[in-house]
Formats: C-alpha cells, sequence, structure tokens
C-alpha cells in the first residue's frame, strides 16, 4: 500500500513538472512573438514618421529671417527698400522658400541705427542689409566678431568707407551694391546744356561719405575746364534751405548735388528756390528729378534694388561667401529730366535731349512727385 501510495506522488509530480516546463516554453514562445510583432510595428511607425517630415520638409521649404536698416526716409532709399521686398516676395514664390523681413529706418540718428543693429543681432538674423554708407559701415564693426553676412545698398564708394577690399574681391563678411556716380558725366550735361556757364555751384553735405569722392572729381573737372565753383555745405533740413539761397545769391549757372541723401530728404524744399531763380539743379540720382530737381543721372534704383535682393538670396541658399562675391555695379547712362522744371526754366526739352544724347545712354521724362508710386496712381 504504502509503495503504490509513493509510485502515486512520484507519477504526479513528474506530471506537474512536465506541465510546468511545457507552459514556461509556450510563455516564452509568446514573448518573443509580441517582442518581434512590436519591433515590426515601431519600425514600421518609424518610417512613415520619416515620409511625413520629409515630406513636410520639402512642401514648407526653408526660412530665414533678415534685417534691414535704411539710413533715412527719402525717394531714392525708400525705392531701393520698395524693390528689394517686392523681388524677395517674387523668389519666395518661385523656390518655396521663407523670406522673414525685419525692417527698421533710424533717421539718420546714429544711436538708434546702432539700437536697431543690436536688435538685428539679438534676434540672431541670417543677414543683415544696410542700405546707404553710414549703415553698411555700422553693421560692418557690429558684425566683426559674429561674421553674420552684411549686404549693402546703394553705397557710392565701397572700398574709400573701407566696407570692401576691392570691389572684385571684398574679402569679408561684407558686400553689396555701389551707387557709383559717374561725375564727369554729370559735368559733361551741365555743359552740353549751356556751354558759357561761368561758375557752378557746389551743393552737398560734408558728412556723407557718398559725396566725398563725387564732389573732388567736380572740382578737378572744373578746376581743368578753368570754371569758378563755390561751395555750400548743409547738414540740416534748414540749412539745406539757407544754402540754397545762398546759391542763387551768389549768382551760379547751375548747381550739382551728388548722391547726397541730406540734400535728397530736402529736395522738395528747395527746388523752387531753383527753379525761381532760373537755376537748373544737377544731380545724382532719378529721385532728385521726382522731387523737382531738374535732372537725375545715375543709376536706376529700382534695378538695383532688385539686383540687391538676388544677391541676398544666392548668399542666403547657395552659401555664397561675401568675401568672394563681387560688389554690383552698375552703368550710370540714364538722365532723367524733370519735364515741368524744364519748362519752367524756359529750356525746350526736345532740344535739351538732343544736347546731352551724346553723354548718356537714354534720356528719360520725368513729373515732380514725392515718391515713385505717387506717379503709378
Amino acid at each position: 500500500m504504502k509503495l503504490r501510495n509513493v509510485f502515486a506522488m512520484i507519477t504526479a509530480a513528474a506530471m506537474t513538472l512536465s506541465l510546468a516546463a511545457c507552459s514556461g516554453q509556450s510563455t516564452a514562445s509568446s514573448t518573443s512573438s509580441a517582442s518581434s510583432d512590436s519591433s515590426s510595428s515601431t519600425a514600421s511607425e518609424s518610417s512613415v514618421t520619416s515620409e511625413k517630415s520629409t515630406a513636410s520638409e520639402e512642401s514648407s521649404g526653408a526660412s530665414y529671417t533678415i534685417g534691414i536698416c535704411n539710413y533715412v526716409d527719402d525717394a531714392s532709399l525708400n525705392q531701393i527698400v520698395e524693390n528689394i521686398n517686392a523681388r524677395l516676395a517674387e523668389i519666395e514664390s518661385e523656390q518655396g522658400i521663407t523670406i522673414n523681413v525685419k525692417y527698421d529706418n533710424c533717421n539718420a540718428d546714429a544711436n538708434v541705427m546702432n539700437q536697431i543693429i543690436a536688435n538685428f543681432a539679438a534676434d540672431n538674423v541670417d543677414l543683415m542689409v544696410g542700405v546707404a554708407t553710414p549703415v553698411a559701415m555700422a553693421m560692418q564693426s557690429a558684425t566683426e566678431d559674429s561674421k553674420t553676412p552684411v549686404v549693402f545698398a546703394a553705397v557710392s564708394d565701397p572700398v574709400g568707407a573701407g566696407l570692401v577690399a576691392s570691389l572684385e574681391e571684398p574679402g569679408s563678411n561684407v558686400t553689396g551694391s555701389s551707387d557709383n556716380l559717374d561725375t564727369n558725366s554729370v559735368m559733361n550735361l551741365i555743359f552740353a546744356q549751356n556751354p558759357d556757364a561761368k561758375k557752378i555751384g557746389l551743393l552737398y553735405d560734408v558728412g556723407q561719405d557718398s559725396s566725398t569722392a563725387a564732389i573732388e572729381h567736380a572740382k578737378a573737372y572744373l578746376d581743368d575746364k578753368g570754371v569758378e565753383y563755390v561751395e555750400r555745405t548743409a547738414t540740416t533740413a534748414e540749412e539745406v534751405a539757407l544754402a540754397a539761397q545762398a546759391l542763387v545769391s551768389d549768382g551760379v549757372d547751375a548747381v550739382f548735388t551728388p548722391t547726397d541723401n541730406t540734400i535728397m530728404k530736402a529736395e522738395l524744399a528747395i527746388y523752387e528756390t531753383f527753379a525761381d531763380a532760373g537755376i537748373p539743379h544737377y544731380t545724382g540720382a532719378d529721385s532728385f528729378a521726382l522731387n523737382g530737381a531738374f535732372l537725375g543721372y545715375g543709376v536706376d534704383y529700382a534695378n538695383l534694388g532688385r539686383e540687391t535682393a538676388d544677391m541676398i538670396v544666392s548668399i542666403l541658399t547657395e552659401g555664397k561667401d561675401p568675401a568672394t562675391t563681387p560688389v554690383i555695379t552698375f552703368d550710370n547712362g540714364t538722365a532723367t529730366v524733370n519735364t515741368e522744371i524744364c519748362e519752367k526754366l524756359g529750356l525746350d526739352f526736345d532740344t535739351v535731349s538732343e544736347a546731352f544724347a551724346p553723354y548718356c545712354t537714354r534720356v528719360e521724362e520725368i513729373t515732380t512727385a514725392e515718391s515713385f508710386s505717387d506717379l503709378e496712381s
């Protein structure tokens, strides 16, 4: 009896162990299968997520932020900014990218200008745009350490201002577009219209770097020709008005102003002073003629703005290095005549155009307005 009980106990124990082993194998197999399914599911989800991410990146495109600081509110510089923005908008649509523009105008206040640039730096903009020489120079100083790319617009003498080593090889993080003025061409136009001119007035701001070289060239031209000249300078709108009146009293036959932003800003306030006195005002940009000067000779600022925008995008999207990106220069061949002032001076536009023709690529007409957009409305 006892032996039979012992045998039964041994048999029961063996069966229990066998069942336990089978149960363990089944559990392990189930766990392995679940793990395999989970891994497969994770890999599949990862693949889908990656595909979605790539598709999202392709559809949204790259995004960039630039900071534009304008030196002063005048027709020339505003036209540049307007055309930079218009061209950037076109490129956004063409390339499927986003260009966020932070814009400000320092109104010739150095403290405000430096704060604007500091704000751009704090915002970690991808590129800074300095419209006019003073802004470009301030941006150059502010980015010496960070090497944030700087693109200037409408700098008359970038080499003389120390912004670039040369027009072909700028040499640092700064490049851009130049509105360099061919002063001799403007002088030629003065004497083409009035070969008997005996005294020329030079109206400019001594603090404007854009005027320095042009005025020196004008003096050299007049010295070689043996023609007298009178210099009148100003740094504020009130001083410009007084300088204009002084030139009338000086009895000048014509007045020359280069691409000087101080005079440009005051042109609407002084053009009648010259026109009423029968004195033609020859200047270095068509925006002066827009604001009442007799003639503006120089670059097309609308085109300059668009070309500057193309350079900005090439640096942002193509990795162009400002150090080896040549400064953009233009053919200073367009003479823009204000037909209203031409008539007031007692001159015939067709006769004037014929006299100017040998000294410029084309002669264009304009009428007096505050901004170019006013002509379009």
